[in-house]
């Protein structure tokens, strides 16, 4: 059961990281700028909205989200579970067997993404300025499915053991050629939507799966293989919304 106690704590530690924020914003207004804030009850009635809001939204995230990733995980990597399910005959389990697993990692790495609020203000931004000629939902299933791929690769990773800087480095020469040929347009809005997927909603379950696969598999370390799944989604959504890009620009060309 949620108490009125952890209410007030959550309120109270949001509040605590929202303040400064406000306090840079309002500062600069009067001191710097020296003008006065255009619809002031507005403005604060907003800031009101959003600790309220952020506030119950990250108790939501401690409560349920992060203990049902956690728990998801755990219980699609028991050895009980994954026998019942196995593809191979063998005893011992490989890396097929742990399929559900990897479709797991899609479904909530593309689900989360798609949810995220910091993409959709992005994707709404994007929009707006290129007058149209980005969609929004395209941008939004672009970046949800890079992060959908890049989860699952890196639970894959973490099942069969590999070191997590070959595929990183094999990530990053993929979107330093894309970038290349990509539209000039698109390559700042691709490496910021990397960047926007590392937020409140993606965050919880990507962590919290990593750390339940790294804890089930036979092996594993927590601390040194349940790490790094935030980088995956970090980096393949660059490499998705640069070949939407590139696809959307051939299309466009051959109709043309």
């Amino acid at each position: 059961m949620i108490t009125f106690a952890q209410i007030i704590d959550m309120f109270l530690s949001t509040a605590r990281d929202v303040i400064p924020i406000t306090v840079i914003i309002f500062g600069f207004q009067f001191a710097v700028l020296r003008q006065s804030v255009t619809n002031l009850a507005k403005v604060c009635a907003g800031f009101v909205c959003v600790l309220v809001g952020l506030s119950l939204f990250l108790l939501g995230l401690e409560l349920a989200l992060f203990p049902l990733g956690e728990t998801m995980a755990q219980q699609l990597t028991a050895s009980e579970f994954l026998h019942q399910f196995s593809l191979t005959d063998s005893i011992k389990l490989t890396w097929v067997d742990y399929y559900w697993v990897y479709l797991f990692a899609f479904c909530i790495g593309f689900s989360t993404t798609v949810a995220e609020p910091s993409l959709i203000a992005v994707a709404i931004k994007a929009n707006q300025v290129s007058g149209g000629s980005i969609s929004v939902n395209g941008l939004r299933f672009a970046v949800a499915l890079g992060v959908a791929v890049g989860i699952s690769l890196g639970s894959y990773r973490i099942v069969v053991g590999d070191p997590i800087h070959y595929y990183i480095i094999f990530g990053y020469i993929v979107v330093i050629i894309q970038t290349y040929y990509a539209p000039k347009m698109i390559v700042p809005l691709a490496y910021d939507s990397g960047g926007v997927t590392t937020s409140t909603v993606t965050v919880p379950l990507v962590a919290a799966l990593g750390l339940g696969l790294a804890s089930t598999v036979p092996g594993r370390n927590p601390l040194i293989d349940g790490f790094g799944l935030i980088a995956f989604a970090s980096l393949f959504p660059m490499i998705s919304v640069l070949g939407y890009a590139q696809i959307t620009q051939r299309i466009n060309k051959e109709t043309s």
